[in-house]
């Protein structure tokens, strides 16, 4: 775990521990999306230097893209890899930096449960349309359905760390 000095692990509660795994699953299709998308460029660059291009490269890069964003999100957020700056926050009392702590997560999942249900209105939508790719026709709302279903597992890394905040437990 990286980030502040004074981290939350939620991986020490069962709930946690089960939330780690999904996010590491998650986790593993995003980098399987990422080496498909490099062997897919490289075999494109390399067709096309024998005028043999892949049909529909744009869209599966694009599609594979989706997919690794999405998907790296859970984990990301369960290791605290994003951008953390704490330098005032450390500053403050241990319960007052709890209660920060919880705040913020409870922020981040409103702000992760409203963009999941705007994903699965959205892919609800695509495929009540029929929309799909112009090249290879495959549906959008796979993607959007995905993506959405990556919120909910980063609503669910937070609760966890909530959990853990509130039991007490902390890596210091």
């Amino acid at each position: 775990m990286g980030g502040s000095t004074t981290e939350y692990s939620a991986a020490k509660t069962s709930f946690g521990l089960l939330i780690y795994w999904l996010s590491k699953g998650l986790e593993v299709i995003a980098g399987t999306s990422l080496l498909f998308i490099m062997l897919l460029t490289t075999c494109d660059v390399i067709g096309r230097a024998f005028r043999s291009p892949i049909i529909g490269t744009y869209e599966l890069v694009s599609f594979g893209a989706g997919i690794l964003v999405g998907f790296s999100l859970p984990i990301t957020t369960f290791e605290k890899g994003h951008v953390y700056v704490d330098f005032l926050f450390l500053k403050l009392p241990k319960k007052i930096q709890k209660v920060l702590h919880i705040l913020t997560n409870l922020m981040g999942i409103a702000l992760f449960v409203g963009a999941g249900y705007y994903l699965f209105i959205m892919g609800y939508d695509l495929q009540g349309a029929g929309e799909v790719s112009s090249t290879l026709q495959l549906p959008y709302y796979a993607i959007s359905y995905g993506i959405g279903c990556a919120c909910c597992a980063v609503c669910l890394v937070l609760a966890a760390e909530i959990i853990a905040i509130m039991a007490g437990g902390n890596d210091e």
